[in-house]
């Protein structure tokens, strides 16, 4: 078998994990006119979240609006938020799906069963193999609207949701949902979800900064088929002549913070955040928050920051200060922090007021 990891995936891993909600497309309305159910906000998520098991396939578009000034250290990443991706899906369940990615040079297959997913790339010939992992970097099947949809959900509070109309979504009825986080540190001002009114399938999203305007990020199904795919078009079997590839595995996140010159002591709150719990996650990487509001911290090694602190504070808008380098692209905001053990990376879906002060709790120095 041969293993093939990027030096630069291992150094960027952690920057992915801040940002696989910030996924973007443009306004795609029905011609015909939306039926609004009336459903209550509350029960309209509790259907969203109860999609899991309906069974469809369908067709996808999502462009990507964001710029990350990282160059070539995490092309992959920066591609899903900068660029259009064509998605087709067949999905029978949560660990049973595929997704094609179709772009103008060929196509790129992803199969999940239980215990990870296949990546079949067709122009090479080549197959990844990729474990289920506590943190991973971003991947196309995260930008479907219906699980983004979820995800953005899961963890909204009633007081956070109301409801704001109906549209067409793939030509089927979709009644409008709205997310407004409560968190200060937030830099995401609401997110709008569009529920199927019969399924409860999660049919667009759109997810707006602070200052409103265009959306940051924008992801909507064009066609959605109702019913169970057939499995042979799920399920995927290695072709005898193709290269097997290892994907990224639970060490990848470990390995971004080798190098550092101490041990970050991460506090159960940073920036007015609660510290999550995740199981298997590297113990060096910090991740805070709750729903659309996500800030992850870890120590970063000094030549993989040297490259990053360079390309920040290149960037547009960029605030360098005695606590670091620091950067909003759209809802997204990325910091360098200096501090005595180290450079620290702190990236999330968070204003530049709360890197700033979750910096100068983790370093010692003045927000």
């Amino acid at each position: 078998m041969r293993r093939r990891r990027s030096g630069a995936a291992r150094r960027w891993a952690v920057v992915g994990s801040g940002v696989a909600v910030l996924l973007s497309l443009p306004s795609l309305i029905g011609a015909l006119p939306a039926s609004d159910a009336g459903t209550p906000a509350a029960d309209l998520r509790r259907a969203a979240l109860a999609s899991t098991g309906v069974a469809f396939s369908g067709y996808a578009q999502a462009a990507g609006g964001l710029a990350l000034p990282v160059g070539e250290q995490l092309t992959g990443v920066a591609d899903l938020l900068s660029d259009r991706t064509t998605m087709r899906t067949w999905y029978r369940g949560p660990a049973d799906w595929r997704v094609d990615v179709v772009s103008p040079t060929g196509e790129t297959g992803v199969h999940a069963d239980a215990s990870g997913t296949w990546t079949w790339d067709y122009v090479a010939n080549a197959a990844t193999r990729t474990p289920q992992t506590a943190l991973a970097l971003p991947t196309a099947p995260d930008l479907l609207p219906s699980a983004l949809g979820r995800r953005l959900l899961s963890e909204a509070g009633d007081g956070e949701l109301s409801r704001f109309g109906a549209d067409r979504v793939a030509g089927r009825d979709a009644l409008g949902l709205r997310v407004v986080p409560a968190d200060q540190a937030s830099s995401v001002g609401r997110v709008d979800v569009w529920v199927d009114a019969a399924s409860g399938v999660p049919l667009r999203v759109q997810v707006f900064g602070e200052a409103g305007g265009e959306p940051a990020v924008d992801t909507s199904f064009l066609e959605l088929d109702l019913g169970t795919p057939a499995a042979d078009v799920v399920d995927f079997t290695l072709p005898p002549a193709a290269e097997l590839r290892a994907g990224q595995d639970p060490q990848l996140l470990q390995a971004a913070t080798r190098g550092t010159r101490g041990v970050l002591a991460l506090p159960d709150v940073l920036a007015g955040l609660d510290r999550r719990r995740i199981d298997g996650a590297p113990a060096t990487v910090g991740v805070y928050g709750r729903g659309v509001t996500l800030l992850t911290v870890s120590p970063l090694p000094g030549r993989a920051a040297a490259g990053l602190r360079s390309a920040l504070a290149d960037a547009p808008g960029a605030v360098v200060d005695d606590l670091g380098v620091r950067i909003a692209a759209g809802p997204l905001g990325l910091m360098l922090a200096d501090g005595p053990d180290g450079t620290v990376l702190l990236t999330g879906t968070v204003t530049l007021d709360a890197l700033a002060a979750a910096a100068g709790e983790l370093t010692g120095g003045t927000s």
